[in-house]
């Protein structure tokens, strides 16, 4: 495997560059696989000087990544203006905070590149360039798609052998009950079934689901969706040959010994997801993008504006952003 991981430079307000350059800078103590990083260099290189780390940083293409990684950060550069500003968001960055995202993925698409690992985004000033997406996943699905019509991207938070997706993702509590539907659920569980076997390599991937409703509805007496919605396209997934259980009581679902006895859980919403993985892994969980033809990884943080440039940030999500990626793209053994 010679060609590199892709990293995005993220939001240079925030803590993603920090963290790119902290990981480098500990690259053979934490034996990192290659990765080419594509943003700015002098603002990568000033930002360098900011934390004190005296590291090499070299603009090269992703051809010539590999090779250049053992003495300097390899940097496919995007031009723009990139000010270094810790903690405080420049509009004017913004075009090569997006630039940079669309190039990683056109590398990774055309194999230059094994798989995109994305440092956060700050979404409020991308909007001021022309930026329209929720956020990063869709971006990137409508980048993969090429002008075709996108494939279903499923968002999954995972940590070790601890996997969550929630069904519906940035919307109001309110809205939830009114966007589960029967085919969202089976579209959903057809995409964790076919990366779980094809990215994660795991031959029978068994899936459970939880109920929306406190005790999964409890037979219809507290909320219909269960029954109505969950419980059929659960059954039209296990005629479709895929392993799944439930719905199951979301609240003894995530005790870690019973939801180890599933390669993933299919959560109904946005925290019933991510509270279980962050609360097992608040600085060691990862969000993976499933259903693109890349691999696609990410730190499960934000930009953390108010540690930008202090150099305090850990680096463990990132680490095991950058591990998962490079586990993924490994040739099955």
């Amino acid at each position: 495997m010679t060609a590199p991981l892709a990293v995005t430079m993220g939001e240079p307000a925030g803590i993603g560059p920090d963290l790119i350059l902290a990981l480098y800078a500990r690259r053979q103590a934490l034996n990192l696989t290659p990765f080419v990083v594509y943003g700015h260099t002098n603002f990568l290189k000033a930002r360098a000087q900011r934390l004190g780390l005296e590291i090499a940083i070299e603009a090269v293409g992703a051809d010539a990544a590999a090779e250049t990684f053992a003495r300097a950060l390899p940097v496919a550069h995007i031009e723009g203006m990139v000010a270094d500003l810790p903690g405080v968001a420049d509009e004017h960055a913004a075009p090569v905070v997006i630039n940079a995202i669309s190039e990683a993925v056109q590398a990774a698409m055309t194999g230059h590149c094994r798989g995109v690992v994305t440092a956060p985004i700050h979404k409020g000033a991308l909007y001021h360039a022309g930026f329209r997406y929720p956020g990063h996943t869709e971006f990137l699905a409508d980048l993969c798609a090429m002008g075709s019509k996108p494939r279903l991207p499923v968002m999954m938070l995972a940590h070790e052998d601890l996997r969550a997706v929630p069904l519906t993702i940035h919307v109001p509590i309110k809205d939830v009950p009114g966007l589960i539907s029967r085919k969202l659920i089976l579209d959903t569980l057809r995409v964790m079934a076919h990366d779980l076997r094809q990215r994660f390599h795991i031959e029978n991937p068994r899936i459970a689901v939880a109920g929306l409703n406190p005790h999964a509805g409890e037979g219809g007496s507290i909320g219909r969706e269960d029954v109505e919605i969950i419980a059929p396209a659960i059954a039209d997934a296990v005629a479709d040959g895929i392993e799944v259980v439930g719905p199951l009581p979301a609240d003894t679902l995530f005790h870690p010994p019973h939801w180890r006895q599933y390669d993933a859980v299919l959560a109904m919403y946005h925290d019933q997801a991510l509270i279980p993985i962050k609360t097992v892994a608040f600085d060691a969980g990862v969000n993976v993008t499933l259903g693109l033809p890349i691999v696609r990884t990410s730190p499960d943080h934000g930009t953390a504006f108010d540690l930008a440039g202090t150099g305090k940030a850990s680096v463990s999500s990132f680490a095991a952003a950058l591990a998962m990626a490079h586990t993924m793209t490994a040739p099955k053994t």
